[in-house]
This record gives structure tokens, sequence and C-alpha cells, in this order.
């Protein structure tokens, strides 16, 4: 039997800009007073699933007998193993897919409404449970980690809402004997690649859809963090889900071989990912072969803009919010916080303020508002961004430093001023608890600086213009706009973005429609008359 520590990278595309240093005196960063990381026990155990998948009903270990093993990020001790899938037993999971497909599909959008609602139930009776897995595996506080929990099942009951309402349309035909109309149809199996970073809500928001739309489902789980995807195969089973409608892979080396063989599969007709820009593009290259219907949720590298005229308080709850949930480990956390000149000193003081109430330490620790990264390579690259910007001019004033006595993939949130554009933080996305400050002057100016970069998912910006607020929301090149918020994500909103942060939306009436293929009917001989 082999293992395999989880260490994953996240690596995106950002731009540089241009902007003047400025600094205020640093501050310093409270940290949680005693390392205390005791792991919860399940109310029900039976929900950790170790060692094995979930493929046709039935829980199975990899064929070849391998697994690899999974860290808490927060203490570094092992949680489990899960099985090490490799070609093999995948496609036993696609083949089960298929089988299913037929039958699933037949069932009325009532039915699948209704299977859709009860996994949603067994979700929402078992969220303390889904957000203990959440914590241990992917070390976000506890209190975030249920709000995960009941947003990822909402994805479920959106969609259970959905599958109802599958509607196509009549179409007057230009001749005069046609009569014709459409139907919306299951592309067929589709195959779903999600990330570590929201364990469950990534999961959800792909598979609810897929099953409203009367799709069936092979879902690899992240390697980083298996075991909840894991846990909501246990509540699809008892949710009466039939066999071979959800299928849960996982696989840590051999993720790329399970990727080929979903994305080049002639079985699988739909493909599903949410990652980074690079593994998107290879992706895609490999879904050539095959013509598959596609949607990506790729790298982000969101503007945050701050103009003179913003409700400063409201503008600090968003860079807040926007910049240090999940510990700066989302697709679309600010990654560019441009602050206009007239307001930016005073902005830095109040945001630095606020970061500094923030406590540091193991997810489950009461009090504790931000936990570890994900791994070591994660810490590694957030310090590098640090120490690069400080030898280019840049000034820490909050924050700034490893916290090696929580642990070693523990991060103080840093906010530093100063930022130029020879600084790496403004060209990569640092995926971390690091906000640099950059300042600007004009509109024009910070549009053309956003809009520079190769990726846009999300953007954010406060203003209290009103003629403002619609001309910079039009202007930005992203999928979705913040409007003096940092929160934007929704089940009823589309999620997406445009240039390379990938195409397609999840989540909202639009999210079922990438699970759909439109059939066009016609019937010709239909202009007679009334018989007599």
């Amino acid at each position: 039997m082999s293992s395999t520590r989880v260490t994953a990278s996240v690596s995106r595309t950002i731009l540089r800009s241009r902007f003047q240093p400025f600094s205020i005196p640093s501050i310093c960063i409270r940290a949680a007073s005693t390392v205390s990381h005791n792991v919860p026990k399940l109310n029900d155990p039976s929900l950790l699933k170790l060692g094995v998948a979930y493929v046709n009903g039935e829980w199975v270990k990899a064929n070849s007998g391998k697994t690899f093993e999974v860290f808490d990020p927060s203490s570094g001790k092992l949680i489990g193993s899960a099985p090490e899938f490799d070609s093999a037993d995948t496609q036993k999971a696609i083949d089960a897919a298929a089988d299913a497909f037929p039958l699933f599909r037949a069932k009325t959008g009532r039915e699948r409404s209704k299977l859709l609602r009860k996994w949603y139930d067994l979700m929402v009776e078992n969220s303390e449970d889904i957000a203990k897995l959440i914590t241990w595996e992917n070390g976000k506080p506890f209190a975030d980690a249920k709000g995960e929990a009941i947003y990822a099942a909402n994805f479920f009951e959106w969609f259970s809402e959905e599958a109802p309402r599958i509607y196509g349309d009549t179409i007057p035909a230009s001749v005069p004997s046609n009569r014709v109309f459409t139907v919306k149809e299951p592309v067929g199996v589709c195959g779903l690649i999600t990330p570590w970073n929201f364990p469950a809500a990534m999961v959800t928001r792909k598979i609810g859809p897929a099953l409203a739309a009367g799709c069936t489902v092979v879902a690899k789980s992240p390697g980083e963090t298996p075991f909840t995807s894991l846990a909501l195969a246990e509540l699809a089973h008892r949710a009466g889900i039939p066999k071979g409608v959800v299928n849960v892979v996982s696989a840590l080396q051999n993720t790329a071989e399970v990727g080929e063989l979903l994305t080049t599969s002639p079985v699988v007709k739909k493909v599903s990912f949410t990652g980074s820009t690079g593994v998107g593009k290879l992706l895609m290259k490999q879904s050539s072969s095959t013509l598959k219907k596609l949607s990506f949720e790729l790298g982000g590298n969101a503007p945050f803009i701050v103009f003179d005229d913003a409700d400063l308080d409201t503008a600090v709850e968003g860079a807040v919010a926007s910049k240090f949930r999940s510990s700066g480990q989302t697709c679309v956390c600010a990654n560019r916080l441009f602050i206009q000149s007239g307001i930016y000193d005073e902005f830095a003081q109040r945001f630095a303020a606020k970061v500094k109430e923030f406590k540091v330490g193991g997810g489950y620790t009461e009090g504790v508002t931000h936990g570890p990264l994900i791994h070591e390579r994660a810490i590694s690259k957030v310090d590098a961004h640090v120490r690069d910007a400080e030898k280019k001019g840049a000034k820490v004033i909050q924050g700034g430093q490893k916290m090696p006595e929580l642990g070693s993939n523990f991060f103080q949130p840093t906010i530093m001023t100063g930022m130029t554009t020879e600084m790496a933080l403004a060209s990569e996305e640092t995926f971390g608890p690091v906000a640099g400050l950059f300042k600007f002057e004009t509109e024009e100016e910070v549009v053309r600086i956003a809009n520079s970069a190769d990726v846009g998912l999300a953007g954010y910006f406060f203003s209290k213009d009103l003629q403002r607020v619609y001309r910079i929301a039009e202007a930005l090149e992203v999928g979705m706009v913040g409007v003096n918020t940092g929160l934007i994500s929704d089940p009823a909103a589309p999620f997406g973005g445009i240039k390379e942060s990938g195409f397609g939306r999840e989540g909202s009436k639009y999210g079922i429609a990438e699970y759909q293929t439109l059939k066009m009917i016609t019937f010709g001989g239909m202009g007679a008359p009334v018989q007599k």
C-alpha cells in the first residue's frame, strides 16, 4: 500500500499595475494564545468514509489497493486515507453512470426534484457534521464551515425547484405548413472536477443542476479534501438517489490520469471543472478529441476599487470579506486593492485596524476567525510575495510573518502599502491572506489597469455616485461585479467569468442550461384547413 502526502499548489495569472509607495506605522497581529485543535467527534461517525469511494451505489476500494493520505492542515496530523483510483477504476464509475442514464433521464422533473429535495434535507440535518469534516480537512474556521455546509445544501434546494420547470419554446415558422418547437434534454454522463477550497459547495453547485437536468455524474473529489464529498455521497445514498446516478471517485497521484479519462472518454458528454487556468487549458485541449460540452470556472485576479466618494466603513467591511474570506483562498478574493488617492491613507489605517482584530488559529478553537493555508507550498508562496514586496519598497503595516508557534501552515493576515508594478504580488495571484494596496487617481487609470488582466472572473468597487456605478460596472471586463459589497456568491445568482477565467455559469436559472442540449423539432404538412 502506498501513500502520498497532500501537497498541491494553486497557480494563476495576474497583471502588473503602476502606483507610488506609501507607508504608515506597522501594527502587530494577534495570534491565538494557545494551539488548541481537538477535533470534535462526528454525531454520525458513518459519514467519515476511509479507504473507499462511491461507485454504482456501493463503497469500493481502488482495484490496486493503493491509497493516499490526507492531513489536517491545522495540526499536520493524519486524518485518514482515501483510495487512489486509476483510469480502470474510474472507467467503472463512467460505465455505471452510463448504465443509469436512460432510466434517470426518463424520470419526470418532479421526480428528480423530490430526490434533490431529500438530499437537501439530509444535508441540513447533518450540516454540523459536514462542517466538522470541512474544517478538519480544509482548515477553515468552524463558523465559516457551517456557513459553507448550508450554502452547499442550498444548491440542491435551488435546483430541486428548477427541475420541474425545464421549458422549451414554440417558434412561429416561416413556412406556413410547418410547426416548430424546441425541447431541452439532458446532455448525458457528466465528469465533474472540483477544488479543495470549498469541499462541499463546489460539489453541490455542479451535481445539483446535473441531476435536475436528468444527467448522471462522475465527480472527482479533490485530493486535499476528499472526505467531505464522500460524506455527501453517503447522504445521496440515504436520499434514494438511484445507483449509478452519482459516483464519487478519489485520486491524488493519479489525478492527471483520471482527468484525462474524463475528458477523452466518448461516453462522457460534458465536463465541468473549477481550478486554475493552466489546468483548464489542458483539460480543454484533451476534451477537443470528443468535442465535449464544457463549463470552466478558472483563475481570477479580482480588482477591488475604492473611490473617494465611497462610504469608507462599507468599503473596509467589503475588503475584509472579499480579501480575507477563507484566508484569501478563493478564486473571487480581491487580489489587487486599488484605493483612490484622496482616501488612501485613511482607508489603509481603518483596514489595518479591522485586520488587527482577527484571531488566527485552529479552526475548532473558540473565537478563531482565520485558519491555516492548505499546505506548506501555499505558505511558501505567500511568504515569498511579502518578502519580495518588502525588498522592493513596500511597507508591511499589518502582519507579514509566518506563525510557526501555531503550525507550519499558518501565516499572519497581512496588509502592505506602497505597492508597485515590479513586485511579484502585482503579477501573480497570491491565493493567501495578503492585501497589497495600490494608489490611483482617475477612473480611466484604474479601469485600464483592472482590465489589462488576461482573466476576468470577479471585480468589486465602492462608490455612492449612481452615474459612476453604472459607468464602472459596465466598463469592468469581468463576469461578476460587486457594487458596494465584497460578497457576491448566491445560489440564485449566475457564477462565472470571461476571458481566461473560463466560460459557462453555475447556480441561478442559467446553471441548468450547462447540462442540457437544445433540440428543435419541425412538423411538416400541418397547414391544411379544418376538414369538412
